[in-house]
């Protein structure tokens, strides 16, 4: 295991919903780190409408961030490393959990870039959770602006994803 993926949901107001994101990984040999990852995001949710994003990621000692804000315009998207833009109404935050996501366009929460991927299903598929069991999930490909292939199981509820890091290596999450 070389790191963590944590979602927490907060429902504590009745129309909203805030979802927070944490993803810290490292790799070393030892005591000497060879790569460090830590992303966090916050999307604020109303009436089944994302309102804001908010995320800041240290990828390696390169530090960016992302601001959304959902005001008469729609949602304005900022980002250290994309030019301002109006989201489109359907776009979402590429954060996961949310299986909505694969519907429509996704906004990148690490750079801020509106991101158009072509999504297959590709059936059904036992896969492992972290814990060592097995659960039945739909799996997706995702092509195009986004690579990776992503998994939820039969409530529609994230169970995993694979995808190549920027050296080559293959990354497998595993739901606990």
């Amino acid at each position: 295991m070389i790191g963590a993926h944590t979602l927490n949901f907060d429902r504590s107001d009745p129309c909203g919903l805030v979802v927070r994101v944490s993803v810290d990984l490292s790799v070393g040999i030892g005591p000497i780190k060879l790569f460090r990852y830590k992303h966090r995001a916050t999307e604020t949710w109303k009436n089944g409408q994302v309102v804001s994003v908010v995320s800041d990621t240290d990828d390696n000692g390169k530090h960016v961030w992302v601001r959304a804000l959902r005001d008469s315009a729609g949602l304005v998207v900022e980002a250290s490393e994309t030019a301002r833009y109006v989201a489109p109404d359907d776009a979402l935050p590429a954060t996961h959990w949310n299986r909505k996501m694969l519907d429509g366009p996704l906004i990148n929460t690490q750079t801020g870039q509106l991101m158009r991927p072509h999504v297959t299903h590709e059936g059904e598929d036992r896969i492992p959770t972290a814990e060592g069991r097995e659960i039945e999930a739909d799996h997706f490909a995702m092509n195009g602006d986004a690579s990776l292939d992503t998994w939820y199981d039969t409530a529609s509820i994230w169970a995993g994803i694979m995808f190549k890091a920027g050296d080559g290596s293959q990354v497998r999450y595993e739901r606990v």
